[in-house]
């Protein structure tokens, strides 16, 4: 397996998805590759878990 260089559907940018990358999908029973660069998966992850993390988010004290 060599490393392979994708497309980020929300972006645009190129980025490398590497051989330990592709291993670890493979052993995780991943059947597709990832479709957005770290940088989008990152604010996109923000955005479902409201932006906040996992400890009450944008909580008002």
């Amino acid at each position: 397996m060599a490393d392979k260089v994708l497309k980020c559907k929300d972006c645009g940018a190129e980025f490398v998805f590497t051989e330990n990358e592709q291993a670890f999908y493979k052993e995780k029973g991943f059947e597709n590759e990832p479709q957005r660069c770290a940088a989008c998966r990152k604010a996109k992850k923000a955005l479902r878990n409201g932006g906040g993390g996992s400890y009450g988010g944008n909580r008002q004290r």
